[in-house]
């Protein structure tokens, strides 16, 4: 299994003397250094770590100390990674195996080894081993990620390319299933979240709407899928005036990405995924502020969302049928942009005042969903870098969520708890619909600052008619200034692993 260039391996009744690594890690809790129940040769060693403060084992710290001449194995060095006094929270074991992958980063190294505790109910709350092994594996390569860089020099040191988690005892048959069942689908997960850094990251010279449909087409290529792009031509013929409207602008042309992912004999029960894929947001006409523009190259971080989960799919394989839909451009300034005043024709059929050319990722959406729907989506999660507003609300920590369905948000809301990726919904009150009303079209794309989030939103779930709907407003976490918990500086790929969960968990309850 290969995640982000890093095998992860899993191995029972191995004997630490028996690996060859560059590093190997344990696990500690505070118990274990306050009574010294490791093994003897460690004892002594964590003993003084404690009395001199520099380790104490507290939840997620971190401490790479470089092992002696006659230290067990081949390895050179061993990073301690602390639990606390209690049991951790699969989100807590997830944020310490990527803060492990970050430090053996540092050291440069490239084999590690990961001792497992003979039992990992003494490590984590939720007492499963899979949700254990998918924590460990998840959070390791979430925090190996390395943004690809465009020096004329590299470095010789290509990053980690190999995790070995083992444990000392037999574990036999069936623990060793659940072990590889965690890894397999952290893997899945991680991989996924990494590809939608990767194409959030790149620059928009290296990746304009073309070159987003290429990238979804080989993904498709990759594991069986049905896909498309429409042209400019075909958009034309379909109707799609919001995605021509916003990309006309530019010299590189607006496409609509399409993936199909079936997992039953029959096309139904279909959930279907819209990403906004704007792959550079000057604001057009309504022109952005410079400082901060180099950002909007994470404009189509949803597309790369949606595009990452049917990735994580494609090896997954649940029983469960989902349509992608992608409905990218780039928002630029010309002599041939729509403009502020300009009225244009949606596939729905819906007209839009257009007041603000800034507002364009709720206009190509407005397409996206219509054409979701015709291929069959029955619910509907749009994902989005949308609003600055969000940022305002939620700063960079939380995503924010609007829909028209609350069984869905509360379902995904679970889905959250359980990756880890924090969620925040906002309110969807008569009044707030009201607000999108226009004097001469059946909609406005901008009504003020007021509420900018919500109207935004409800903007793109006019477009559900009557659908179950999520909207996902990312601008706040889809790219971060610094590093925090598994996510690096700039790309997060935020909501893969959420959305994930969420589509799993519809699978469960089907069969059940």
């Amino acid at each position: 299994m290969e995640g982000q260039n890093v095998s992860v391996i899993w191995k029972d009744n191995t004997k630490v003397k028996d690996i060859s690594a560059d590093a190997l890690i344990m696990l500690i809790s505070q118990s274990d250094l306050a009574t010294g129940s490791y093994s003897k040769e460690w004892t002594p060693i964590l003993k003084q770590l404690s009395e001199r403060k520099l380790f104490n084992a507290e939840s997620s710290q971190i401490h790479a100390l470089p092992l002696p001449g006659n230290g067990s194995g081949s390895q050179r060095t061993v990073i301690l990674v602390g639990t606390g006094d209690r049991p951790m929270s699969s989100e807590e074991l997830r944020h310490a195996a990527a803060s492990a992958a970050r430090a053996a980063l540092k050291i440069q190294a490239k084999q590690l080894a990961w001792e497992v505790p003979l039992t990992m109910q003494k490590f984590t709350m939720e007492q499963n081993t899979v949700i254990a092994a998918q924590a460990i594996s998840e959070g390791f390569i979430l925090g190996s990620y390395r943004m690809k860089h465009y020096k004329q020099h590299s470095s010789p040191y290509k990053g980690i390319k190999q995790l070995l988690l083992f444990r000392t005892d037999a574990a036999g048959a069936v623990e060793s299933d659940r072990w590889e069942q965690g890894i397999k689908q952290g893997l899945a997960y991680a991989e996924a979240t990494c590809l939608a850094r990767d194409l959030t990251n790149m620059p928009s010279n290296m990746l304009v709407p073309g070159d987003l449909a290429q990238a979804a087409l080989e993904v498709a290529e990759k594991y069986g899928m049905e896909s498309s792009v429409l042209d400019e031509e075909e958009l034309n013929k379909l109707g799609m005036g919001g995605l021509l409207a916003v990309g006309k602008g530019s010299i590189h042309p607006p496409r609509m990405i399409v993936i199909k992912y079936q997992g039953t004999e029959q096309w139904d029960g279909v959930i279907g995924l819209v990403g906004k894929g704007i792959t550079f947001d000057t604001g057009g006409i309504s022109l952005k502020k410079r400082q901060g523009m180099e950002d909007m190259i994470s404009d189509m971080g949803g597309a790369a969302a949606v595009l990452g989960v049917m990735q994580a799919l494609g090896v997954l394989k649940p029983s469960i049928n989902v349509v992608m839909v992608i409905p990218t451009a780039e928002n630029m300034p010309a002599g041939n942009a729509y403009k502020p005043g300009d009225v244009i024709t949606t596939l729905s059929g819906r007209t839009v005042e257009v007041l603000n050319t800034d507002a364009e990722g709720r206009v190509v959406l407005a397409d996206g969903l219509t054409y979701a729907k015709q291929l069959g989506a029955e619910r509907l999660l749009d994902v989005a870098t949308l609003t600055g507003a969000v940022l305002s609300a939620l700063g960079d920590v939380a995503t924010g969520l609007v829909t028209n369905d609350e069984v869905l948000q509360q379902e995904f809301i679970l889905a959250s708890k359980r990756s880890g990726e924090k969620v925040w919904p906002f309110p969807s009150y008569d009044e707030y619909w009201d607000l999108l009303k226009s004097d001469v079209a059946d909609l406005r794309n901008s009504t003020g600052p007021k509420g900018a989030v919500i109207t935004a939103g409800l903007f793109i779930g006019t477009f559900a008619e009557g659908v179950p709907w999520l909207h996902l407003d990312i601008a706040g976490t889809a790219f971060l200034q610094k590093e925090r918990g598994v996510n690096p500086k700039g790309a997060s790929g935020v909501m893969v692993r959420t959305i994930l969960e969420w589509i799993l968990a519809q699978e469960a309850t089907k069969s059940h």
